[in-house]
């Protein structure tokens, strides 16, 4: 069973700036989480800050009663496609493979388990027949699922995605929502920073709402209500047919 995950008063400051402001949160397993939020209410921040991948002022992340250090190889984190290098000379079916990296070790040769699993891994997210293929020669769906190949392979029981649909095609989205509901039902806890409100109630079943600040967190259904959304946007909202006022 994977351990719940407990966030309590995380806060990020950068030059001085605070932008995210004493957020706390938890979610147990079997949780599919999107992270919502206005442009530069600190929802990637907030997820970099969890993961420890860049400082904050305060706070603590716990997976059970262990820390994010304690459990790294358990965790499989999905950046924002701009934030990689598209031109490093590697294929695909060796990007896939260094998903297994954290398990085996730097230093280990890969054996053949390790690379049929990879395989096993592009046929998940159906790109084994580019296997062979630049990771620069694919589009931005297929660089997508590509990285989503190597998160699987890293055999992890907690999934941080920033932004994993921006900028892919209709069936690379599908691809990639149908196996975070598998690694969801699976028992897994996944979290998703997401920014298109017309597929949240299709695609989750917690939210994490933020302006900065933490305006709401919990099941979707509690969460994605118009004053929750009016206050974390700042404008009006149409919920059901109806227009709310701010």
């Amino acid at each position: 069973m994977v351990d719940p995950i407990t966030v309590e008063h995380i806060s990020v400051s950068y030059d001085g700036n605070e932008v995210v402001k004493d957020i706390s949160f938890s979610f147990k397993a079997s949780s599919l989480i999107g992270v919502l939020g206005p442009n530069g209410a600190g929802k990637s921040t907030l997820m970099k800050a969890m993961l420890g991948l860049i400082h904050k002022d305060c706070g603590s992340v716990k997976l059970g009663s262990k820390s994010i250090d304690e459990m790294r190889k358990q965790i499989a984190y999905v950046p924002q496609r701009s934030n990689i290098d598209w031109s490093f000379p590697i294929v695909v079916k060796d990007t896939v493979l260094l998903g297994t990296y954290p398990k085996v070790g730097l230093l280990r040769r890969p054996k053949k388990a390790d690379k049929e699993w990879a395989m096993e891994c592009l046929k998940q997210v159906g790109m084994e027949e580019f296997a062979n293929r630049q990771i620069s020669e694919l589009s931005g769906g297929q660089q997508q699922r590509v990285f989503l190949a190597r998160a699987l392979a890293q055999k992890a029981d907690y999934f941080f995605l920033d932004e994993p649909f921006v900028g892919i095609d209709v069936s690379s989205e599908e691809v990639i929502i149908d196996i975070l509901r598998k690694l969801k039902e699976a028992g897994k806890i996944v979290f998703v920073v997401h920014h298109d409100l017309s597929k949240v109630k299709n695609y989750f079943d917690d939210l994490v709402l933020i302006n900065k600040e933490l305006i709401d967190a919990g099941p979707v259904n509690k969460v994605f209500q118009a004053e929750n959304m009016t206050k974390a946007y700042n404008r009006q909202f149409m919920f059901d047919g109806l227009e709310v006022s701010m």
